[in-house]
């Protein structure tokens, strides 16, 4: 009985964990169709609406490499956490993650946060979305000095927080999109969503640690 719970549990875990991915994968692929408003730049589109007015300064050159970089750390994020991928392909996975941080540490966090101080609606969303750049960029860079030092189970926990790091973009856009579902348009839920959108997952990772449940030990690829 107990051993037909426990594989009950495991198969909804991964049915559970496949499904996030793809819709990780899924909001991926929509926010890079949305970039044909970025070449030429569309200033009536959501995100360029009002700042055209510094978007053609330095502002040009961090959005441009922001929306290069990030898409990409969150694909390879999706693939490096998979155990049976670093199992099955060890070299593969040292290879894809060293890009992984690379594009972090040198492109993804240094834009996010010079894009943070223009956050359209205000200070609150400027500081969440600066603190979470901030974070993104000390998870990644322990996560590699870990794996430097061959501590892997202290590699993996830094790497499981930088990619709950990188899904606040998924986040923040379910977030929004539920909003104009519902027809919600508050003004202080992106500032709001901003914080929440990487603050909420790793709670509920931490949570689950301390809980011991099977977070990071299963992944959409086994």
């Amino acid at each position: 009985m107990k051993v037909m719970q426990a594989l009950k549990s495991f198969t909804l875990l991964r049915v559970l964990t496949v499904v996030t991915v793809v819709l990780i994968w899924k909001v991926t692929a929509s926010v890079v169709i949305e970039y044909r408003n970025y070449w030429p730049p569309n200033f009536e589109s959501d995100f360029l609406r009002g700042r055209e007015a510094y978007f053609w300064g330095p502002y040009r050159w961090v959005f441009y490499v922001h929306l290069i970089s990030g898409p990409p750390t969150l694909i390879l994020g999706t693939i490096l956490v998979s155990e049976r991928f670093r199992r099955w392909a060890p070299a593969w996975h040292r290879r894809l993650g060293r890009v992984q941080g690379i594009l972090i540490l040198l492109f993804v966090a240094p834009s996010g946060l010079w894009m943070a101080y223009y956050a359209a609606t205000g200070a609150i969303a400027a500081a969440g979305l600066g603190s979470l750049a901030i974070a993104t960029a000390v998870c990644v860079a322990l996560g590699w000095r870990s794996a430097v030092k061959r501590q892997f189970v202290s590699h993996r926990l830094w790497m499981w927080r930088t990619f709950l790091l990188l899904c606040s973009a998924v986040v923040i856009r379910m977030i929004g999109g539920l909003a104009t579902v519902t027809h919600f348009d508050a003004l202080w839920l992106y500032p709001v969503s901003t914080w929440v959108s990487w603050i909420t997952p790793l709670v509920v990772y931490e949570t689950m640690r301390i809980l011991k449940l099977p977070v990071g030990r299963v992944s959409a690829w086994g």
